[in-house]
């Protein structure tokens, strides 16, 4: 789809399309949802989308994973006026992957917590081991001093493929004593991991029913 298009009907999912396929073999993922992100619309529409089943929640603050340069450009860019009517026409303001989970905090007026990956963060933390959907032992990382005891905190994360980041993320949550009031991510595939994490938690994403089985089975 074009970056510079908007459907007349916007259903949600619509800007499901505006992703790219991998084009660099099997050591990437199997799709690049960060096109999306280059599109005004599809942006705000995605994070509406996810956002929907939590209005009227009881949500104290936003954690994306991974993800810490783009909170202020994200608010920048909000509020930037538009100069021509084609996104790619505009001077561009270079975020860190992903947009998600800051626009997601702005969107509630909420604060953003970044999980990161372990060695980034310079004050005291706590870590928890994980395995990512390409199989690769990693850690992550959450500052110790941001989550008090009983705080409600919305996870958000790109996408949940096996379930190992996110299951990591909430253990740290928990583990500080936060609550995890939600998870949301542009998809949350089936599996085992997956599955897990929708019997337990509040889930919100964007792929219809219709569309699961080809998400699920990476077609």
């Amino acid at each position: 789809m074009d970056l510079c298009h908007v459907p007349a009907t916007r259903e949600k999912g619509w800007y499901l399309a505006l992703m790219a396929p991998n084009v660099k073999g099997p050591n990437y993922a199997w799709l690049d949802p960060s096109r999306l992100y280059c599109h005004p619309q599809g942006l705000q529409d995605c994070v509406a989308d996810l956002l929907q089943p939590f209005q009227g929640d009881a949500i104290d603050m936003v954690a994306g994973i991974d993800a810490m340069g783009f909170i202020l450009g994200e608010q920048h860019a909000a509020h930037r006026p538009a100069r021509a009517p084609c996104p790619l026409s505009l001077r561009v303001l270079t975020l860190l992957w992903p947009p998600a989970g800051a626009a997601a905090a702005a969107t509630l007026r909420k604060g953003f917590l970044a999980i990161r990956k372990a060695g980034h963060l310079c004050v005291q933390t706590e870590a928890q081991p994980y395995t990512d959907y390409s199989g690769r032992e990693k850690r992550m990382e959450l500052r110790t001093d941001a989550i008090s005891p009983g705080l409600r905190i919305l996870l958000v994360d790109q996408w949940v493929e096996t379930g190992g980041t996110m299951r990591a993320a909430i253990e740290l949550v928990e583990r500080l004593g936060g609550v995890v009031a939600g998870v949301a991510a542009i998809c949350m595939e089936s599996s085992e991991g997956g599955r897990w994490i929708q019997e337990r938690y509040k889930c919100s994403h964007c792929v219809p029913p219709r569309l699961q089985p080809r998400f699920d089975q990476h077609q």
